[in-house]
């Protein structure tokens, strides 16, 4: 359904009166002092914020058009027409573009967008080969959360017998990190030639990635006094202080499923640093987007119900991407993109793949909302 411009500026002034409300709400002490609503009203103030100024533009726009094509009607100055002539050029050309940016404003977005995310990396099928994949996509994904400016740091690993790794777990910090990575969520298939292959016949393995948001503190209900904690030596490299201090931990927590009522163990163990509190400080986290991304799942359950046809919904057992060595190619089988610079791509240049895949998510989304 076409929006109006009549409709879309009544929209848009329909939530200037909730701008104005929130703008009033973040300088009240009680709502500063609830530390909960604080963050989601100050979050909502930036969303409100941004297409406030969008609406600004956009009246701009249409206001100078109404003005310029009132001069060409009226004015008789042959070089005042030129002027306005070029000023609706510029108006009509102008104004699609702020359309479909504000709708795309209007969309109601994912509220996990802006965490930051755990991404972890699962050896599948393919025995060493899939391990050492996984190790390339590994390498890939430091590559590319490099060149976006994010903090790229590993939790946990499980290496590979030849290299690479059956499992790795990281922690990525930034700007719209989960809302970027959690495209990458699925399966990733290789077809090459493995080093480990003496006939040179092109072997097909797979490793699984999970992009999950990383819970707030006060996302869930965690009541710290009944976890039970470990501390043990790290091993590997690290110099002198390895194997001397016990700056591992292990903690073990009994959480009740709300959807099941079961109640399970989790067992997590940080090694990352050699610091013992600051493991304690990142197992704790680990613990947080363990316990909400099981409770979350029900939501993301209900996502991908809704809608079978989106490319992010979050189904970790679902093939998205090829990576085949011998032909060069990358093909996403989400939105059939397929490229021919596989090299670059596994060197972290994924960027325009994930920009493909927010395209047609984004214009799903519009046709659900009706914009």
């Amino acid at each position: 359904m076409a929006v109006t411009t009549n409709t879309l500026l009544e929209k848009l002034d329909g939530l200037r009166s909730r701008f104005e409300e929130v703008s009033t709400l973040i300088t009240d002490p009680s709502v500063i002092a609830d530390q909960t609503r604080y963050v989601r009203l100050t979050k909502e103030y930036k969303e409100l914020e941004d297409l406030m100024q969008a609406r600004k533009r956009y009246a701009e726009l249409l206001a100078n058009l109404q003005e310029s094509k009132n001069l060409l009607l009226t004015e008789t100055d042959a070089e005042l027409k030129e002027l306005a002539r070029e000023e609706v050029a510029t108006c009509e050309a102008e104004i699609p573009a702020c359309e479909e940016q504000i709708k795309l404003m209007l969309v109601p977005k994912d509220p996990e967008d802006g965490k930051n995310a755990i991404l972890e990396i699962r050896a599948g099928t393919g025995g060493d080969e899939a391990a050492l994949f996984a190790g390339d996509l590994f390498r890939m994904y430091a590559k590319f959360c490099e060149s976006k400016g994010w903090k790229f740091e590993v939790s946990s690993t499980n290496e590979g017998s030849v290299g690479g790794f059956k499992e790795v777990v990281i922690s990525v910090t930034g700007t719209d990190v989960y809302g970027t990575l959690k495209y990458e969520s699925g399966v990733h298939r290789v077809q090459r030639v493995p080093a480990t292959e003496t006939q040179g016949r092109v072997h097909t393995s797979a490793a699984t990635v999970a992009v999950l948001p990383e819970a707030e503190p006060f996302d869930v209900e965690i009541h710290e006094g009944e976890i039970r904690w470990e501390t043990f030596r790290s091993s590997g490299a690290g110099g002198q202080n390895v194997n001397k201090v016990e700056s591992g931990v292990r903690l073990r927590y009994d959480w009740k499923n709300p959807n099941t009522g079961e109640t399970e163990e989790i067992l997590i163990e940080c090694t990352e640093t050699r610091d013992q509190p600051k493991n304690k400080e990142r197992a704790l986290a680990r613990l947080r987007t363990f316990i909400y991304d099981k409770e979350h799942q029900k939501y993301v359950d209900d996502i991908a119900n809704r809608r079978k046809t989106l490319v992010s919904t979050g189904d970790r057992s679902a093939k998205i991407r090829t990576y085949n060595y011998p032909q060069g190619r990358i093909t996403d089988h989400r939105i059939n993109y397929t490229i021919y610079n596989l090299p670059a791509f596994v060197d972290g240049d994924i960027q325009d793949c994930i920009d493909q895949l927010m395209v047609a998510e984004n214009a799903e989304r519009m046709k659900e909302a009706e914009l």
